[in-house]
Order: structure tokens, then sequence, then C-alpha cells
């Protein structure tokens, strides 16, 4: 049996970071609080916990006082370093620098549309931590659009200014931007539209689709390594299965199958942006143990 680990999957810099730096805490003090899990992955947030990380939310955050807090690579609203600043907690930010020029952005467009009458658009996923750090920026004002079906939420008379979770796929945030021109132009007739967008996504993550496609054709069986919370995961799968339906999706090498091997010579493992390449090895290890039992039985 061929088994390779595509070299392009595994983590972005932004989550390397934050592991890095969590790393570098928990070895200095055996302890760290994290909001939110690190890393959408349960593997990697469980070897990080058996380290000292201790996962918290928001409301635990409200009650802690004179400790340390990391903020891993999705952001935090405003609201996240107001408490911090009234509890005595000490932040370690490790905000991917993408997310952080993203809010940015998104700050100052809000303070342009409050002047003009205007709506600040999020196209991501409501309720994403990256997400709810970008609204924080507008006090909640933003408008979260999913796909297409949501955008009745917009007033199509007033002016618009568009930007983009990082992680959503480049072709759809083109949708969504042809969409909402047309809509405008369609209410604005010949008075002209008040439209401009910014694409905030990261490449790192978006060239992931055309690598995955490339790899998924080579190899007879795919399987995909990723946690199930994560949303960049379970659309990277899909990318993989469109190409190649032998493309399967598991969390770690207990759920591998081993009629998915059966006739099979050469298979490709890969996974998300939230996916350790020591996970991914660790399958193709499992994947090596089934196929060597099956020769030898």
């Amino acid at each position: 049996m061929n088994i390779t680990i595509d070299p392009n999957s595994g983590f972005c810099f932004g989550v390397v970071y934050a592991i890095q730096v969590a790393e570098r805490e928990l070895a200095e003090s055996g302890k760290l609080f994290c909001l939110g899990d690190i890393v959408h992955n349960n593997m990697e947030v469980n070897r990080l916990k058996e380290m000292g990380l201790m996962i918290i939310d928001h409301k635990d955050l409200s009650r802690l006082h004179d400790c340390k807090v990391m903020i891993r690579a999705h952001g935090e609203p405003p609201e996240t370093y107001q408490i911090a600043l009234r509890n005595n907690i000490h932040l370690v930010d490790a905000s991917c620098p993408i997310v952080l020029n993203l809010q940015q952005e998104v700050r100052y467009g809000y303070r342009d549309m409050k002047e003009r009458h205007g709506q600040i658009v999020i196209y991501g996923k409501e309720g994403h931590a990256e997400v709810n750090g970008l609204k924080g920026q507008t006090n909640g004002k933003a408008i979260v659009i999913g796909d297409e079906s949501d955008l009745d939420k917009i007033d199509f008379t007033r002016p618009v200014r568009l930007f983009s979770q990082t992680t959503k796929s480049v072709e759809g945030f083109k949708k969504i931007i042809s969409m909402i021109e047309s809509r405008m132009n369609e209410e604005a007739g010949s008075t002209g539209v008040d439209f401009k967008w910014s694409d905030s996504i990261c490449r790192q993550v978006s060239n992931r689709s055309a690598l995955l496609r490339e790899f998924a054709a080579r190899y007879e069986v795919i399987i995909f390594v990723s946690g199930l919370k994560s949303s960049n995961g379970l659309i990277l799968y899909q990318v993989c299965k469109d190409v190649n339906p032998n493309t399967y999706l598991v969390s770690e090498k207990g759920e591998l199958q081993k009629r998915w091997f059966e006739g099979y010579r050469s298979v490709g493992v890969c996974g998300a942006t939230s996916t350790p390449m020591w996970l991914m090895e660790a399958v193709g290890q499992e994947i090596k143990e089934i196929s060597t039992s099956d020769a030898s039985a």
C-alpha cells in the first residue's frame, strides 16, 4: 500500500503561532487559561490540556482575576479586553495578524458607515469566533451573511461595506459581491451605488482548495483528517469528496475502517488548517498497519 501524507496540509501560520505561544507559556508556568479551544481539533487540544492548558468560556473570563488568559488565533471583540482590564487579567494575545488587520479595517469601515447611514456586512458564519470578534468592532451592528439566502438582511438602498471572514472561499465571496452589486443596482437605478468591498480572505487557507483538488485526484482513496468543529475542515473535506468519491472524514485513527482500503493500492492523507501534522502521520501509520495485517492474513 502506497500511503502519502499531503505536505501542504496542516496548521496555517496563525495556528502554528498560537500553539507555539501556548507551549512557551506552559513550559514556564505549567498553567494557562485559553479563551475557547485553541484550535478546532480535539486531539491537539487534549495534548495541550495534558501540559496544563485550561479551556474557558466568556462567562468564566468574567469570574477570573489576577491570572493569565490566552487569546487564540481567531481574535476577540473589544469587550474581552475591557473585562481583562477590569479583572487585572494579563492577556497573552495570539490573535492571527491577518485577523487583527481585518478587525482594524472593519472598525474604520464602521465609523465611516455611521456617518453615511450605511451598513457593515460580513460574509461569514454566524457565531464563529472570528466573526464574533469582527462584529465586536461594530458594537454588534454588523450584518452577517452566510450565503445568498441571507441577502434580504441588507437594505440595498443604503451604502454597504463588505468584508469576509478570513477562512471563507474566494469563489463564494466573489459570488456574494456580484449578488449585492446586482441588487443595489436594481434599487438605485440611475442614481448610482455606494458599495465597496475588501478582500480579507487568507490565501494560505483559500489556496488549499486548489492544492487539495490536485492531491485528491492522485490517489485511489483519500482520508481527510479534521475535527468536526472545524468549519474550514468540513469545507475542505467536501472539496476532496467532489474530486474523489472515495474520500472519508476522520477525526482520529480509531475511526478508520478496513473496508475503505480493500482492493486499492494508493491512499492520500490530508487535513484542515486546524489539523496537526502529527495526527495525520498517526493516521497514515495506522493505515499502514491495517494494510500490513491484511497482507499477512
